[in-house]
């Protein structure tokens, strides 16, 4: 049983923490927190051994709340670290992990000099197995590289042309904005999204521009994409149907943006209504015919922020331990988590009309 410790205990933390609890070859070793806040009352109440980040114990037992010693021992009670802090915090964590010869995941919002592979589960598994480090890339590009991987295998991708409509904050981060604005983020093209989607697909030809909106429930991605071949609408459908990760979104369900997304999952028993998935809105997907045999393919998608990295996360611990190799590792974590439509008592494929069915074939 493999021993995890999370570093970080705040909206990406707390999520690795209950998944890890329910795979079926890893154990918490533990959690670190800097403040004895709400969240560490949650780590408490979840039965978790609570490290401080940081030297000093004494905000914690004036709290009231038991440590079980500071971050250094739980890295060295580890056998692998996921680093969920802050971003930035990850790179000055990095001397700790490799002190005690930990290895360690990263998240996102860390440079991606912090390790030597960018990673996500469908695109590029096997880079990271024997690594000593990895970073699983943001929410983001997270969702573009489950989206961009099986159409590129299939279809081949000439060009990814994506705007990323991105909720001003997560609902817990109250600092956070525009309160009433509309953003350009950057104004400068592309957004760090194209080059961080590049640390996964090198060759991939992709421009981004990225805008920030007030809102707090999920990202939205406008896709156009094109190919190499013309596939029909129908073929891209059971494409992505067929993948366990990419959620269709049948336009019978009456389901038009990212409220109504979250409302469903939060009734259908979500763990605090997240959606591991990417969410396409099936009826989105239109492919036109272009020059030389090229088809211009267009989607819209939505990405849960706060979630969509926790099935990455736990791949990336497999990966880097080397206990299992790819296909293993997905169909374990999503078992484990009830990642797919099941859950949500959506077939994609069979959503999928009989004329686009057909026109697979």
């Amino acid at each position: 049983m493999l021993r995890v410790g999370i570093n970080g205990f705040g909206t990406i933390g707390k999520r690795v923490a209950d998944a890890v609890r329910a795979q079926p070859d890893m154990t918490v070793a533990g959690v670190a927190k800097r403040t004895p806040d709400y969240e560490a009352e949650i780590a408490r109440d979840r039965g978790y051994s609570l490290f401080v980040a940081g030297e000093d114990t004494r905000p914690f037992t004036s709290a009231d709340i038991d440590v079980a010693g500071r971050v250094c021992h739980l890295v060295d009670e580890s056998d692998v670290v996921v680093d969920a802090t802050p971003g930035g915090v990850g790179a000055s964590n990095r001397s700790l992990y490799e002190e005690f010869e930990t290895p360690a995941v990263f998240q996102g919002g860390e440079d991606a000099s912090v390790a030597p592979v960018s990673f996500n589960a469908r695109a590029n598994y096997d880079e990271a197995v024997g690594a000593d480090s990895v970073r699983v890339v943001s929410c983001n590009t997270t969702g573009l590289s489950r989206l961009l991987a099986p159409i590129d295998d299939r279809f081949g991708i000439e060009k990814v042309r994506a705007t990323l409509v991105r909720r001003g904050g997560d609902p817990s981060q109250t600092g956070r904005g525009p309160i009433n604005d509309t953003l350009p983020d950057p104004v400068s093209i592309p957004s760090h999204h194209g080059p961080d989607i590049q640390t996964v697909f090198p060759d991939l030809d992709i421009d981004t521009m990225g805008m920030k909106v007030p809102a707090t429930l999920m990202h939205i991605h406008a896709v156009n994409l094109t190919l190499e071949t013309t596939p029909t609408a129908g073929a891209v459908r059971n494409l992505l149907a067929a993948e366990n990760r990419l959620l269709l979104v049948p336009e019978r369900l009456g389901i038009d943006g990212a409220g109504k997304l979250k409302e469903f999952t939060r009734d259908a028993g979500r763990p605090r209504g997240d959606i591991w998935e990417n969410c396409i809105w099936a009826e989105s997907i239109t492919v036109e015919p272009t020059t030389g045999g090229r088809g211009d393919c267009y989607l819209f998608q939505a990405i849960h922020q706060e979630a969509d990295v926790v099935p990455e996360s736990i791949d990336a611990i497999r990966a880097i331990t080397g206990i299992a190799g790819k296909e293993t590792s997905i169909r374990r974590t999503n078992d484990a988590l009830g990642v797919g439509s099941g859950l949500l008592g959506i077939d994609a494929k069979s959503d999928v009309s009989t004329h686009d069915a057909a026109s697979d074939d």
